[in-house]
């Protein structure tokens, strides 16, 4: 009803507007409905927050600063009221014989499973702006303050399915073999094996072993490790390293069959006998591992649910408008066995 009484107001002006300035019904209604899209703030008249907007943006965002996630199979499809993950898993592959002497053949059937798992919850702390039409008018403004939401929407999610993709079985984890580097992790002390050529190399032989086909297959560093690689490559290692260079897909060179990206922080691990992952969310400790994730994109997947972009206009408890966002994520080692997925964690020495 009240929003058919403003519609009504408006048009009245409208017809005022356009008999004041000699226009015509046609004017007064095309005034009348402009104002009508037009919301009455504190400063006058502004344009209301087109959340849509705002939520394309947080998505492409997502993707765009964390390119590795791209290198994954993409569950999207399976997403279950944007908050589960439904995978259908096949069951015994059907057998076959040759020249087959036993009529009738055995009737066999086949059981089908389902594999789920919940997508996380990710929420940015709420942000207020005060003066929100300038956001709306000035797309700068607008995509600066939104880079507060989308910046620690992108860390935390990238972070989270990290944590999930790195392995804990045994054998897909390997130890870094260079020389004595000071530990770079938060609060970590004492020296780490640097990361070097070689252990690029291991992890080749490990994912050969693993029976992963030769392309697509990735390795993403810490901004530390990727120094210490770099400077062990020799000459013409780094020129054929660097020749394979590839901005647009966030792939800074290529070494023994892997594509290598870099980000400021990837993993860390315990010092275990058998090392641990560690929640990205836990304070750092003294003894934790950096680690490098080397993956084939068959092998991990993400998932991503609703996208939610939340507003609440004046405010009267903060004098003005509070924004907020929600994605919800989610992702998976895709083999019980983790083959395909390896990481190179780092060894502890004095």
């Amino acid at each position: 009803m009240k929003k058919i009484v403003a519609i009504m107001f408006n048009m009245c002006i409208g017809l005022v507007l356009a008999t004041m300035t000699g226009g015509g019904l046609f004017a007064a209604v095309g005034a009348g409905g402009a104002l009508s899209l037009l919301r009455t703030g504190s400063n006058g008249l502004t344009m209301a927050v087109q959340k849509e907007i705002w939520e394309n943006d947080i998505v492409e965002s997502l993707w765009a600063d964390n390119a590795f996630l791209n290198f994954a199979t993409n569950a999207d499809q399976y997403v279950l009221a944007g908050k589960v993950v439904h995978i259908p898993q096949a069951g015994a592959s059907v057998g076959a014989e040759t020249n087959r002497t036993t009529l009738p053949a055995t009737v066999t059937s086949r059981t089908d499973t389902d594999v789920t798992y919940a997508l996380d919850e990710i929420t940015t702390n709420p942000i207020k702006i005060s003066n929100a039409e300038s956001v709306e008018l000035s797309y700068d403004k607008r995509r600066s303050v939104l880079a507060d939401t989308t910046n620690a929407i992108n860390e935390a999610a990238a972070l989270d399915i990290l944590f999930k993709w790195h392995p804990t079985v045994a054998g897909q984890i390997l130890r870094t073999t260079g020389t004595a580097v000071i530990a770079h992790t938060d609060s970590a002390t004492g020296n780490r094996k640097a990361f070097c050529v070689a252990d690029v190399k291991a992890a080749q032989k490990l994912m050969n072993k693993n029976k992963m086909p030769n392309n697509d297959r990735y390795m993403l560093i810490d901004a530390d490790m990727y120094d210490q690689l770099t400077s062990d490559l020799s000459v013409t290692q780094y020129r054929d390293f660097s020749s394979q260079l590839n901005v647009a897909e966030g792939v800074v060179g290529k070494l023994y069959g892997f594509n290598i990206m870099m980000r400021s922080e990837v993993s860390r691990y315990t010092n275990a006998s058998t090392p641990v992952p560690v929640k990205w969310s836990t304070a750092g400790s003294a003894a934790d591992n950096a680690a490098v994730l080397c993956w084939h994109k068959s092998a991990v997947e993400r998932a991503l649910g609703t996208v939610t972009f939340f507003e609440d206009i004046k405010n009267p408890l903060y004098f003005g408008d509070i924004y907020s966002a929600l994605v919800r994520l989610g992702g998976r080692i895709r083999r019980n066995d983790a083959k395909g997925v390896i990481a190179i964690v780092q060894t502890a020495t004095a």
